[in-house]
């Protein structure tokens, strides 16, 4: 409590997000994720911080591990208490995006690492598609929500998405691998085929906001009737937002995209002073 005393704004950001740590530890996660969102959201509203972001992932629309269920009930919390808070005084909304390229952990350092030790690219499944968001798009997203967002809304970047037979493919391109070796290893245990930003029910009540959507609370209350004598013909026109049905890149896109991350850039400009081999 104490840390948000004179407090104006506060970014969300701190999550449990290592899929297979929280599938054997699914209780941290539920510490973190959910209760310690719990815990951030709660100081900031006894504490009258004026606009409180949360930051939210992709796993969280149709969850199958224990990453995506602990982020899932986090977007819950957030949403739950800004129903209830003063609009006046706090502001509660949250931003929901995949893989950040080139960050820890992601695919990109792994690829480059296998290169340089001469090893194959270890690729999972080479049609899996993901949003390819570079940090800059990532930090847009937080920056648009802190000023668009009211109480409950949940904020999505329209991006690119790519197979990662052409993230490789351009990889090797730009690092002057052409013939570089590739080991189909298979799905792991918790990965999904395709990223999904929005299910077809949020879809079918988000606003478009030209380079955004925008997922609003539902503000419906707990009157049982709407929720089971009602539906909404629309949702069954709607389709989910994923990583498969948004914009494709092909390797020259996906070049153009690698090109704006420093860590390629950089990588590429000492090449010949520092071969990969």
């Amino acid at each position: 409590m104490n840390v948000m005393r004179g407090v104006d704004y506060v970014f969300h950001a701190a999550a449990l997000k290592q899929v297979p740590s929280c599938e054997f530890h699914p209780m941290e996660a539920v510490k973190t994720n959910v209760l310690g969102t719990e815990n951030v959201v709660e100081a900031a509203i006894q504490c009258g911080v004026r606009k409180v972001i949360c930051l939210s992932t992709d796993k969280a629309v149709y969850p199958i591990n224990a990453m995506g269920i602990s982020k899932a009930m986090m977007e819950k919390v957030f949403v739950a208490k800004s129903r209830v808070v003063d609009p006046a005084r706090t502001t509660i909304c949250g931003t929901r995006y995949g893989n950040v390229m080139a960050s820890r952990g992601s695919v990109i350092p792994l690829f480059v690492e296998q290169m340089q030790a001469g090893r194959p690219l270890t690729i999972t499944d080479p049609a899996m598609t993901r949003f390819m968001m570079t940090l800059d798009d990532a930090v847009d997203l937080v920056l648009y929500a802190f000023e668009h967002g009211v109480n409950g809304d949940i904020f999505v970047q329209k991006a690119p998405a790519a197979t990662l037979d052409v993230l490789a493919r351009a990889m090797f391109d730009l690092l002057g691998r052409p013939d570089h070796p590739i080991d189909v290893i298979g799905t792991r245990h918790g990965e999904k085929l395709h990223e999904t930003l929005l299910s077809r029910e949020e879809h079918a009540r988000t606003d478009d906001l030209a380079g955004y959507f925008r997922i609003p609370a539902d503000l419906r209350d707990l009157n049982y009737g709407k929720f089971v004598e009602h539906g909404e013909a629309k949702i069954s026109l709607s389709e989910d937002y994923t990583s498969h049905n948004t914009e494709q890149l092909d390797v020259e896109g996906m070049k153009k995209l690698l090109l704006k991350l420093n860590f390629i850039r950089d990588l590429i400009a000492g090449r010949t002073a520092r071969p990969v081999d």
